[in-house]
């Protein structure tokens, strides 16, 4: 993929919504060596409200998929704020994708494709793509989706 990560934002029409400010005593980003890892991240629309609702009461597997492209869309926006330039960012490395879903939703992976097919998107097949962990939980403030993940830089 020869277009920049910023570019191919541009390209599909993407709007970023603002970066939520910190929930607690956490950092949103930190560069060690020659990695980005960032804090988790929940759903933030481009009012400044977060998206509620739990998977499999409130929200069906359609939305959550949607939820967990909006967190997509809003990491970006923290690293943009918060690192500066998406340009240096050569692939993403680890994805952990909590869900906050009722006992009886067994379809984590398929929510947080969401989010990793907006990686892919963006960052190309490959390196769009990496290792990814998906898992239900119970979930702050009664969001959907919460991500966090780690990208090497150039």
């Amino acid at each position: 993929m020869n277009t920049l990560p910023s570019q191919r934002i541009a390209n599909l029409g993407l709007i970023l919504p603002p970066a939520p400010p910190p929930a607690g005593l956490y950092k949103p980003i930190l560069v060690v060596d020659n990695f980005l890892y960032v804090s988790g991240q929940g759903p933030m629309q481009s009012d400044g409200t977060l998206m509620t609702g739990r998977v499999g009461e409130d929200l069906n597997l359609g939305q959550a998929k949607l939820a967990a492209e909006q967190v997509g869309l809003t990491m970006l926006s923290t690293i943009q704020t918060h690192f500066g330039d998406l340009d240096r960012i050569k692939r993403v490395v680890k994805v952990l994708g909590m869900v906050n879903s009722t006992p009886d939703f067994g379809q984590h992976p398929l929510v947080i494709n969401g989010f990793s097919e907006l990686m892919a998107d963006i960052f190309g097949a490959d390196n769009g793509v990496g290792v990814r962990s998906a898992v239900g939980m119970m979930l702050p403030g009664n969001i959907p989706v919460e991500i966090e993940a780690m990208f090497q830089l150039h």
